[in-house]
C-alpha cells in the first residue's frame, strides 16, 4: 500500500504502460501463426509474469492477478487477413490428417503384430515338424545301414524288392520285350485279368492257358479282351 501511495506518481498509467510493454515483448518474440493458434493460450501467463517484473522494478505497488486476453486482441493486419485464414484452415486440416493417421496406425499396428506373432508360431511349428521328420529319416537310414553292414547282398535285394513292389503296386499295363525279335508287345493286363475272370467263371479252365482266348465259352474274347499291338 505504501508503494502504491508514495512511490509512484500515477500507478494506473504505470500499469497500462507496463501492460503494453509486456504485450509487445511477448507477442513480438512469437511467430504470427503461433500467436494466433497453438501458442495463443501462453500469451496471458507470459504477459502477466513480465508485467509483474516491470511493476516490481519501478515499485508501483500493484500485483497482477490475471490477464484477460480478448478474443480479438491478436489479429493480423486487414490486408493479409485472408492469407492468415487460409493458414489457420491448413493447420486445422493438418491436425485432422494427423489424427486420422494416428487412428489408422492404432488399427493397423496391433493387427500387424498379431499377424507377425501368428506367422512366427506357424514357422516354429513347421520347423519342429521338419526337424522331427529329418531326425526320423536319419534314424531309419542308420537302421538300414546297420542291417546293410551285417548282410549287404540280402539288404540290397530286399530294398530292391520293396522298391519294385511300391512302384508296380498300381500298374495295370506291362511292356514286355521279345528276345526272339525286335517287336515290343503291349499287353493290357487289366483286359487280360478281366477276360481271365470271365473265362474262369464260365469254363473253370486255367486262366493262364493259351486256349482261353479261343475257348468256346468266350467266343468274343479275342476281339475285345486281348488286343495285342506289335510295335516295330
Amino acid at each position: 500500500m505504501r508503494a502504491y501511495l508514495f512511490e509512484s506518481k500515477d500507478p494506473s498509467a504505470a500499469v497500462v504502460q507496463a501492460a503494453e510493454t509486456a504485450v509487445r515483448e511477448v507477442v513480438g518474440k512469437m511467430k504470427m501463426d503461433s500467436a494466433l493458434a497453438e501458442e495463443r493460450d501462453q500469451i496471458g501467463p507470459r504477459v502477466r509474469n513480465l508485467m509483474q517484473t516491470i511493476l516490481d522494478r519501478y515499485k508501483v505497488g500493484v500485483e497482477v492477478v490475471g490477464i484477460n486476453l480478448q478474443q480479438s486482441g491478436v489479429r493480423p493486419p486487414e490486408q493479409v487477413q485472408a492469407a492468415f485464414d487460409d493458414v489457420l484452415k491448413a493447420g486445422q486440416e493438418r491436425e485432422r490428417a494427423k489424427n486420422e493417421a494416428q487412428a489408422y496406425a492404432n488399427d493397423v499396428i496391433p493387427r500387424a503384430v498379431g499377424s507377425a506373432s501368428r506367422l512366427k508360431e506357424e514357422s516354429q511349428a513347421y520347423k519342429s515338424r521338419i526337424v522331427a521328420q529329418a531326425e526320423g529319416d536319419a534314424q531309419r537310414f542308420r537302421s538300414v545301414l546297420t542291417e546293410y553292414q551285417k548282410a549287404p547282398q540280402v539288404t540290397r535285394d530286399r530294398m530292391y524288392t520293396d522298391a519294385m513292389q511300391q512302384v508296380y503296386s498300381n500298374v495295370t499295363k506291362v511292356l514286355v520285350e521279345s528276345r526272339q525279335g525286335s517287336n515290343l508287345l503291349y499287353l493290357p493286363l487289366d483286359k487280360i485279368m478281366q477276360m481271365t475272370a470271365q473265362g474262369g467263371a464260365a469254363t473253370g479252365a486255367d486262366a493262364s492257358a493259351p486256349g482261353v482266348a479261343s475257348s468256346p465259352a468266350a467266343p468274343s474274347a479275342p476281339a475285345t479282351s486281348l488286343p495285342l499291338d506289335a510295335r516295330a
